[in-house]
This record gives structure tokens, sequence and C-alpha cells, in this order.
């Protein structure tokens, strides 16, 4: 009974990470942002290439657990044999991604926060509706409003873009507010791999 209980949680870990998988492929904020990059910008290929391991990942976990279970109901070697492959090659592709995160622990970062800047710039040099709607929709799903600016005044580009109601203040900068929803959900998402 041991061997199955522990096989039902490699399930829910595999269902969990494929859960978490589409959220951040077809999340708004996510996808929000994949649809305004430039093609110059590493984002999207990031954001793909983050749901397709994750959902091999998964995958992989499921099968492991599928396999370690009826291994254990059959007393099939060859099963067992298959089962362990399959965690061998989960944890193989856990370790380069592991790597991957402290070798380019910002990159995700500072390419989300460059789309941002470029929108916004955008914005401010011209009256581009179609970059205005973008950076108004970016203000919407973040819940934030504009940025502090070296480049001078950046008011008149939160009047026309930011939600009705809000005020532009410290606490609002997308900037920062980018940043802190991404720190809280690459902490989950390795926290939930680890």
């Amino acid at each position: 009974c041991k061997p199955l209980g522990e096989t039902f949680l490699f399930q829910l870990l595999g269902l969990s990470i494929a859960t978490l998988s589409t959220v951040t492929h077809y999340g708004l904020r996510f996808t929000l942002i994949s649809n305004v990059s430039l093609d110059s910008n590493s984002y999207k290929v990031i954001h793909h290439r983050a749901f397709y391991f994750g959902i091999c990942l998964s995958m992989t976990l499921i099968l492991a657990a599928l396999l370690s279970s009826a291994a254990t109901v059959r007393e099939s070697q060859c099963l067992t044999a298959m089962g362990f492959f399959c965690f061998t090659l989960a944890f193989c592709g856990l370790i380069p991604a592991a790597c991957w995160r402290y070798t380019h622990s910002t990159e995700v970062e500072d390419s989300m926060m460059d789309v941002y800047d470029f929108v916004y710039e955008e914005v401010r040099r011209n009256t581009s509706s179609f970059r205005r709607h973008e950076l108004t929709a970016i203000h919407e799903a973040f819940l934030c409003c504009g940025k502090h600016s070296p480049f001078g005044d950046t008011t008149s580009v939160e009047h026309k873009t930011c939600p009705p109601g809000q005020v532009h203040d410290e606490g609002q900068d997308c900037l920062r507010e980018i940043q802190d929803f991404l720190k809280k959900h690459m902490d989950f998402v390795f926290s939930l791999l680890g």
C-alpha cells in the first residue's frame, strides 16, 4: 500500500506541474507580455520553452508513477525498470532547469520589464493608439499605473493609459509590480520543482 501512496503523490506532483505550466503559458499577464514583446526580445522564447518543459516533465512524472503502480500490482521487473527510467529522465531534466535558473536568474524579469519599457516609451513618444491600447491592457492586468522615468514628465501617458480612478503613486510603479509578481511566481515554481 505504501508504494501506491507514493505513486499517487508523484501523479499529483505531475498534475500540479502541468497545471502550473498551463497557467504560466495561458495566464493573462504572461500572455499579454508575450503578445506585446518584439521578436528581438527573448521573452517569447523563454515563455514557450517553459511551457513545453513543464508539460514534458509532468507527463514523465505521471508516466513514471503509473508504471510504478502497475509494477507494484503485477510485480513486474520490466515495469519497475521502465518506471525507474522515467524518474531518471525527470531528474535529469530538472538538473539543467536548476542550473539555468541560477545562471540566468534575472533574464525573465529583465525581458518582461524591457517589454513594458518599450511599450511605455512608444506611447510617450507618439500617439499610436495600438501601443496605447497595449499599455492600458498591461496597466489593467498588473493593477499598476506608469513608471518613474528619468526622461521627464510621464503624467500625460498615465492619464491616457491608466485605469480610471487610479492615482499614480510610488506603490503602483509597473516595473515594481511586474518584478514582484514574477518573483512570487518563480518562487512558487521552483519550490514545487524542488
